[in-house]
């Protein structure tokens, strides 16, 4: 090697040309070469320990850093002793002589080398590691150092990586833990010596009538007046240094706390001095003084405070975040949350020079963030704890949790606090749902507050009172299929619908006459309609009217998705109760969405027709929606009325009719459109009254839909009002006997309905395909694309229904299934129309299989077996991209279904699907890297095995009385063998989700039919399955996965233990490469021969993480070592 010296300088000129921007990539890939080879010789960590002390070229020192970290961690095993010593003594040294002169990231660098070493060598070989940070900490001078040490060991050594062995893991944590009183003692000594330094020479503020700010609130959150004086003095103010160990030490406790348990080594003391430094984020005159005093030192200084007040309520929620609280710390706790409700009412105190919101909008958004991260902490772990102790004062707490809420300066932060709120409502439903003895207590005791909270929230998604924020929201991005405004108002709206569940006739009252406010708007637009030559026209101009008008619009639209929320409050028991109130709502929104589609506001001119446009469109669509959402209700009256025959219920359903009527036609915005289909379907599906079918205005619907020259709506609202219309005549109607429900005449109807929809389908030949057709091959497709969509939804409505809806289904139907099975073979090559038709054919084999018949239904799948040859399963799959996936994925869905009929039905196929599965499309997807496909073939093979265990193992009763065991027989082995190699296969690809998919499905017939201890599985695959979990946790390719895996290995190894222990294991360590007989001995005795699941998979993590720790040592040992 070169002299030390010129090394330098040569390393010195290397680093600066690696970073300077003229340097190629390619001399940049030399140089890394260059440097690796250096850091890999023997006995370079001295070169570079000259280079630390000599530079102060920062690259260099971060190399040299590096040599050492890589040494440490990868290479340390065969570093010689005496090298260890002299390193671990010279670190030390560098870093006390030049910690105040390094930039803080190289020192940070060395800090984590020493301690490193500390976490390899001790107390064994360095026991002083320790000590010397204690030390460090205590000397004024170097505590900043020591605490920067101290969270680095904290962050290392609690919680280490994958480089260490379990018992190595579990012996530094045992250290630590025994050291944690010591360090909490010295922590809070250091912020409480701070702390009452600074008061002393804080100037006491002349007093000013808010001074005397405890009140009674705050003696009823403070046990004793002295906490409360003590929480009152003034906030001292801290020189930079101080201000910087004290972030430090702060740093230390939230990260400590996130491993140590609740003890009583988190003295009071400690407690009450980190909620001393909370109280730097709410305080706001720090931050005045700053920014008067006008320097930039005073303003950083003022932002320092504030991020100490984060530090600290960091500290607070690692603590509250515990759910495990020992006995005798929840008087702790109790204290902790009575100082966190003082910090609160600081915030929220309405001072007459400031209101609440303007200061919180000072205070830090971290700081608001931490406090918000409590308050959920305490509504979510603790409040149950919390709210049986008399001297706390919930309802207190709710009224400042009221203010934090409703005065956040940001949309994030008030969706956070209505989260808050939720749990909340959460929390008080459970508990009346347990305790419903004390319902009325426990409802009177919060009532208010709850009926505040739904009137504020009710104000806040109101333009009315809130515009100025409502219109900061986006309305367009989606973002998780939401915009920001939908997001918004569904939250808000949840919380509604919660306080409504609670307390039924308050939130109504609340919410009904604001609805009728806005109803009376709208519906007095009518006389400010005037006809204009083009048309009709809203005659309202003035820019101020027209602002009025959509906001009342918008608000209006809000309250009608409140009004629909609720609807489910008003059926089930508490129908007859709350009949009158409903019954009130659901008139008004009839009298509304006949009043839209009467005088057509969705056709109507506007001023500004690019806002009121929409906003009446919207409207007239969300009263559509308020409507169905209680077509449950109108279901219930449905069947009060059939009993009683009222007019009224009559009457509610043709007005509903009339109000749709209109707006199903091609002329019609799609929005309103979709409204209206949706309504249809409610009202045919759920509501089912008698006589829908003669109301003038279905029949109108009926013959625009079956009339073969008028215009087709949009495919979506086709398919809608073609399943209305088929469910009115097959979906049978309740409350009537079977003799009663004239099936006859709806089977005729329905009959015909179907041949109108499928009139251009059925005329379709197979040689439409061909070059001498006579109709262009797309229009073909778009016939078979709007036919096959709507008879594909007709079946999947009726698939749950009664056998003779589906009977009639099935009738009408079959002719336009005899053309699909006609037509499939002569578009196979067309994978667009295959992937429709093979759609078509999954849901009927779901919904219809008993009504096509067995000699059909068999005919089916020989078709489809005989067209999906291996010829053109490796076209679909190879060439046609993801349609062709989708085809062969759905054929393999199909054979799913067919596979799970019970009976005997279909067990002639079985062994021409395990056929077509195992010699035809697993060896083209086999070797893909690509998961398509994949998930539906496994699924396949489980459901072939699943619900024909029989096809492959007999039970004959005689065998079972003659040996007393039921040793099945085994039948078609080749077959299920090759099957499990499939899934064995499986776990050796990196899909996760395949991966878990295939572990649950093994897991599932161990469960229900005893797989693993199946003579063939024991015998011959079992422990090729145990080796292969084992070796994916050992490569970490699936650590997602890691519980499960391990599950999965203990009920492997639990058919037999003694075979486990005696023959697997040894054979498995013998097999390991990249580790030494020693060691393999060492990991073998440290499997303990459990047999109970949590020790077993505890021992199967600690082999793991010991096999790969004991392989990085081994790779890192200099080579020609001699290991003893």
């Amino acid at each position: 090697m070169a002299s030390e010296e010129a090394s330098l300088r040569a390393l010195e000129s290397l680093m600066t040309e690696f970073f300077h921007d003229c340097t190629t990539n390619e001399r940049k890939r030399e140089i890394e070469e260059l440097l690796n080879n250096f850091a890999q010789q023997i006995g370079a960590w001295r070169f570079c320990l000259y280079f630390l002390s000599s530079t102060r070229n920062d690259y260099v020192m971060m190399y040299s850093l590096t040599v050492f970290e890589n040494l440490i961690n990868k290479m340390w095993l065969g570093v010689p002793s005496q090298d260890k010593m002299e390193i671990r003594s010279c670190l030390p040294k560098l870093l006390l002589a030049h910690h105040k002169t390094l930039p803080y990231f190289i020192r940070n660098k060395l800090c984590k080398v020493i301690v490193d070493i500390g976490r390899q060598d001790w107390p064994m070989f360095y026991h002083d590691f320790f000590t010397n940070i204690l030390q460090l900490i205590q000397s004024p001078v170097t505590t900043p150092l020591g605490l920067i040490m101290l969270k680095t060991t904290s962050e290392e050594l609690a919680c280490p990586r994958e480089d260490l062995s379990v018992a190595r893991k579990e012996e530094l944590r045992k250290l630590l833990l025994d050291q944690v009183q010591t360090v909490l003692g010295l922590l809070t000594g250091i912020l409480e010596t701070v702390w009452d330094k600074h008061s002393v020479t804080a100037a006491t503020p002349p007093p000013s009538p808010t001074s005397g700010e405890s009140g009674d609130l705050l003696s009823n959150l403070l046990q004793s007046p002295s906490s409360a004086k003590l929480l009152n003095q003034p906030i001292p103010i801290l020189d930079a240094e101080s201000e910087y160990i004290c972030s430090l030490a702060l740093e230390c406790l939230a990260h400590l706390f996130s491993w140590i348990p609740l003890s009583a080594s988190i003295t009071p003391s400690l407690l009450t001095t980190i909620f001393h430094f909370a109280r730097f984020g709410c305080d706001i005159r720090a931050r005045k003084m700053a920014s008067v005093n006008g320097s930039s030192q005073n303003c950083v200084l003022g932002q320092e405070r504030g991020r100490l007040g984060v530090l600290a309520m960091s500290c607070i929620n690692e603590l509250m975040s515990k759910n495990c609280v020992p006995m005798e710390f929840e008087e702790y706790l109790l204290r902790m949350f009575q100082q966190t409700f003082y910090l609160l009412q600081k915030i929220t105190k309405d001072n007459n020079a400031h209101t609440v919101k303007s200061r919180l909008e000072e205070l830090d958004e971290s700081y608001i963030e931490k406090f918000t991260d409590f308050l959920r902490l305490f509504v979510s772990v603790h409040l149950r704890r919390i709210e049986s102790y008399s001297q706390f004062p919930v309802v207190e707490f709710l009224t400042l949790l009221f203010k934090y809420t409703f005065h956040q300066p940001t949309h994030e932060g008030y969706f956070s606090c209505l989260d808050i709120w939720t749990l909340f409502l959460d929390y008080l439903t459970s508990k009346i749902k347990s305790r419903l003895g004390d319902k009325e207590a426990v409802l009177n005791r919060y009532e208010d507050a709850l009926v505040l909270l739904l009137t504020e929230v009710l104000n806040r998604i109101q333009f009315r009172y809130n515009q100025a924020q409502l219109e900061e929201l986006d309305d367009e991005t989606l973002d998780d299929d939401q915009t920001e405004w939908q997001r918004y108002l569904r939250q808000s709206l949840e919380v509604v619908a919660k306080v409504m569940e609670l307390l039924p006739t308050h939130a109504f009252s609340t919410l009904f006459p604001v609805l009728q406010d806005n109803l009376e708007v709208y519906l007095g637009l009518q006389q400010f309609i005037v006809t204009s030559g083009s048309g009709h026209r809203l005659n309202i101009t003035a820019e101020n009217d027209c602002r009025r008008l959509h906001c009342s619009l918008r608000d209006l639209s809000s309250l009608l998705q409140a009004v629909g929320r609720l609807a489910e409050y008003f059926t089930g028991d508490v129908f007859a109760a709350r009949f009158s109130d409903a019954l009130t709502v659901v008139e008004r929104l009839v009298k509304v969405t006949l009043y839209g589609s009467q005088i057509k506001l969705y056709n109507i001119e506007t001023a500004v027709p690019s806002v009121l446009k929409p906003d009446l469109i919207d409207v007239h669509a969300q009263s559509l929606a308020a409507l169905q959402a209680y077509s449950h209700w109108l279901a219930q009256y449905c069947s009060e009325a059939h009993r009683q025959n009222t007019q009224q219920f009559v009457t509610l359903v043709s007005t509903t009719m009339d109000a749709i009527t209109p707006l199903i036609s091609t002329k019609v915005q799609d929005k309103l459109l979709l409204s209206a289909c949706h309504l249809l379907v409610s009202l045919a599906t759920t509501v089912r009254p008698v006589f829908l079918i003669s109301i003038p205005a279905v029949q109108k619907v009926f013959n625009g839909i079956t009339d073969a020259s008028a215009q087709r709506l949009i495919d979506k609202a086709q398919v809608l009002v073609c399943r209305a219309l088929s469910n009115i005549l097959l979906l049978p109607w309740p409350n009537l006997p079977e003799n009663e429900q004239q099936w006859p005449v709806r089977s005729i109807n329905h009959a015909s309905l179907i041949s109108a929809l499928s009139r251009d389908y059925r005329n379709l030949k197979p040689s439409a395909v061909t070059p001498q057709r006579k109709m262009p091959l797309d229009d073909t497709k778009v016939i078979i694309h709007q036919t096959l969509s709507v008879l594909e939804d007709i079946v999947e409505n009726i698939s749950g229904e009664s056998t003779k809806s589906r009977q009639i289904c099935y009738q009408s139907l079959q002719e336009s299934v005899q053309v699909s099975l006609a037509l499939f073979p002569a578009f196979i090559h067309q994978s667009d129309v295959t992937d429709e038709m093979l759609s078509f054919f999954l849901t009927l084999f779901r919904g219809l299989r008993v009504q096509m018949g067995v000699p059909f239904t068999e005919q089916i799948i020989q078709t489809f077996l005989n067209m999906f040859t291996r010829e053109q399963l490796a076209e679909s799959i190879l060439h046609e991209g993801s349609t062709g996936c989708r085809v062969v994925e759905k054929f393999l869905k199909i054979l799913q279904v067919v596979v799970q009929e019970p009976g005997q039905v279909f067990k002639p196929f079985l062994p021409s699907i395990i056929a077509l599965c195992m010699e035809q499309v697993y060896p083209i997807i086999a070797e893909r890297p690509s998961p398509d496909v994949k998930a539906e073939l496994f699924e396949l093979l489980f459901r072939t095995l699943h619900h024909n265990w029989r096809y492959f193992f007999r039970s004959t009763v005689l065998a079972s009385v003659q040996r007393g065991v039921t040793e099945e027989q085994m039948e078609h082995e080749p077959q299920f063998s090759a099957i499990m190699q499939a899934f064995g296969q499986s776990f050796l690809q990196p899909d996760i989700h395949l991966f878990k998919q295939n572990l649950f499905y093994l897991e599932t017939l161990n469960t229900k039919q005893k797989l693993y201890h199946k003579k063939i599985f024991r015998t011959t695959m079992l422990f090729q399955f145990v080796n292969v979990l084992l070796q994916v946790l050992v490569h970490k390719s699936h650590d997602l996965l890691q519980e499960e895996i391990g599950i999965a290995i203990y009920n492997m190894a639990s058919v037999d233990f003694d075979g486990f222990f005696a023959a697997f294991l040894p054979e498995f360590l013998t097999s390991c490469d990249g580790v030494d007989a020693n060691q393999k001995n060492v990991l073998g005795r440290n499997f303990k021969m459990d047999r109970d699941l949590p020790s077993f998979t505890q021992n199967v993590h600690r082999l793991v993480n010991d096999l790969r720790y004991y392989r990085l040592c081994n790779d890192s040992l200099p080579p020609g070592t001699v290991k003893l």
